[in-house]
């Protein structure tokens, strides 16, 4: 049995946290955009994110076309990484689920390769729906 240890961010930084088990997410810090669109309304892209594990590949269609997903596990390490390039529309990425290592929740998906140059910035980023985290530790009200 392999034992997962919880990592928590300063308490003095603004954070985002899963809002089903207030596990730590993200900080502020690492906010790139809060102009994503996920399957249940809006999301935010961040650079890192901490306590999310990746989950299985599947092939599906995302608000801006068919995207390619990668079969991965990143929370220790890398167990395989099979990689489908699909080419519908005009965007194409391999994307992984991601998920809550701590109550197991699907909380978005990471970008892993971006085909197009114009999406290069989204490779090794996290997508983070709002539905699934709240804002902790210094926010003004």
């Amino acid at each position: 049995m392999v034992k997962t240890f919880q990592a928590y961010l300063p308490n003095c930084h603004r954070t985002y946290s899963c809002i089903h088990c207030r596990a730590h997410l993200a900080s502020h810090d690492e906010l790139i955009s809060k102009s994503f669109q996920g399957s249940q309304g809006r999301a935010y892209l961040f650079n890192s994110v901490v306590n999310v594990g990746c989950g299985p590949a599947e092939e599906r269609v995302l608000h801006t076309g068919l995207h390619a997903v990668a079969n991965i596990y990143c929370k220790i390490e890398t167990i395989s990484f099979m990689c489908y390039r699909v080419n519908v529309g005009c965007v194409t990425h391999a994307v992984a689920d991601i998920y809550c290592e701590s109550c197991k929740t699907t909380l978005g998906w990471k970008y892993e390769q971006a085909f197009e140059s114009s999406q290069k910035y989204k490779e090794g980023k996290y997508i983070i729906e709002l539905a699934h985290m709240i804002k902790e530790n210094g926010w003004d009200n």
